[in-house]
């Protein structure tokens, strides 16, 4: 039976610790939990904020559509994406997936499959708001995640 994934799409930031204690509490079937965290990064000092727009109820409906993938796929017994919107100041969380599984193998996929989905399929737009002027502007899609994401067409 494939597991339920757990998604939310949130202002609020996360607690990666409190996370994981929620798959693993009470379960001796786990053998491995992989977990990726996404940060708000600042390249040399440019960035103020980055600001992430969502589509409330398309975003999670399609991270449901690429976790649900990920649980048919690989052998999983938890599974766990939180997304954040809003204004995120450099430093901050903005993404975790938590995959569990019995084997390293099913986990680490699982959590590198759905990063490269989410990358590409969840409509989330992003805009840098600059250090030296405040001034905003929308982030281009990048042609190398589309190129991560193609190497699980099978």
């Amino acid at each position: 039976m494939a597991v339920r994934p757990d998604i939310r799409v949130q202002r609020d930031d996360f607690d990666v610790a409190a996370e994981v204690a929620g798959l693993t509490r009470g379960r001796t079937d786990i053998g491995a939990v992989v977990t990726f965290t996404g940060l708000c990064r600042d390249e040399g000092g440019r960035l103020s904020a980055l600001e992430l727009e969502h589509y409330p109820g398309m975003a999670e409906a399609e991270i449901g559509r690429i976790a649900a993938e990920a649980a048919g796929r690989w052998p999983l017994s938890g599974l766990t994406v939180i997304h954040r919107f809003g204004r995120l100041a450099p430093g901050d969380n903005i993404v975790l997936v938590v995959a569990t599984s019995a084997h390293r193998r099913a986990a680490f996929e699982a959590a590198s499959f759905l990063m490269d989905f989410l990358k590409t399929r969840a409509p989330f737009w992003k805009k840098e708001h600059l250090a030296r002027d405040g001034q905003g502007q929308w982030v281009e899609a990048a042609t190398a995640d589309d190129e991560a994401a193609a190497r699980w067409e099978t």
